[in-house]
């Protein structure tokens, strides 16, 4: 088990996401998933594309409020604050799994799938007790990136709000039927850019970029809600603009 205060070893997390790259299993989940949701159901992505952005949007939320002097729940076990980086990085890969069984009640179907697979990913880069906290952990920041679910660590409220961040040019995490001309599949078009970079008035700033005004939906509809409930509001600010000339994204509507 690491001693509080240590650094952990870089080769931890650089094992497990090369165990996460090759996992045969992990990728049949991701793909049927996907095969739940946007075959089968007509919505958004939720596979291995979504993965790697929130993968990348967490760990820098992660990192940025750790500079800061941000301490993770890992710590909470005497595990060095690093460790976080494990967590989450096996959350964002996990967190969407249970789509593979259906979308109703996916992050509880998320938990049931995910242990064996934790295990597997971790499996001799740990010693007991160490590799039960990872497991439970990273279990609670599956859970508790579920709309309703108020996070109980800084890992679980990043997975949270970067898994609302994967919103660029039609990957709103507000799910919308493909092709549809709605208030969801219209905003979702509206955001160009999500930026996460050093604040001035808290430790991380979200900028976000958008082509046109309805881009608001998505920053007041789900944004702002799991930012709220995430338990890091205190660390993050937000802000958006329009870039240049706000652009048209349909030219008309009509309902039949």
């Amino acid at each position: 088990m690491a001693t509080k205060g240590k650094p952990a070893s870089p080769t931890k997390l650089a094992r497990v996401q090369e165990r996460i790259r090759s996992s045969a299993r992990l990728r049949a989940l991701w793909t049927a998933s996907n095969i739940t949701v946007i075959n089968r159901m007509h919505i958004n992505d939720h596979g291995p594309t979504h993965v790697r952005i929130v993968t990348r949007l967490a760990l820098r939320l992660l990192r940025l409020l750790m500079a800061a002097g941000v301490q993770p729940g890992v710590v909470d076990h005497g595990l060095a604050p690093q460790e976080a980086e494990v967590v989450v990085t096996l959350a964002a890969a996990l967190h969407d799994i249970g789509h593979a069984v259906h979308r109703q009640e996916h992050e509880l179907l998320s938990l049931i799938l995910a242990p064996p697979l934790i295990e597997e990913l971790i499996a001799g880069l740990y010693e007991e007790p160490a590799r039960t906290v990872i497991l439970a952990e990273t279990l609670h920041a599956i859970y508790a990136h579920r709309r309703d679910a108020q996070p109980l660590t800084v890992e679980a409220g990043i997975i949270k709000v970067a898994d609302a961040l994967d919103m660029e040019k039609g990957r709103a995490r507000i799910p919308f039927r493909v092709g549809e001309p709605t208030i969801h599949s219209v905003s979702a078009l509206a955001i160009e850019k999500v930026e996460i970079k050093p604040g001035k008035e808290k430790p991380v700033l979200i900028f976000i970029r958008m082509s046109n005004s309805a881009g608001i939906f998505q920053l007041d509809n789900l944004l702002k809600e799991k930012l709220n409930r995430s338990g890091l509001k205190d660390y993050i600010e937000v802000a958006a603009e329009i870039e240049g000339e706000e652009k048209k994204i349909i030219e008309r509507y009509s309902i039949d």
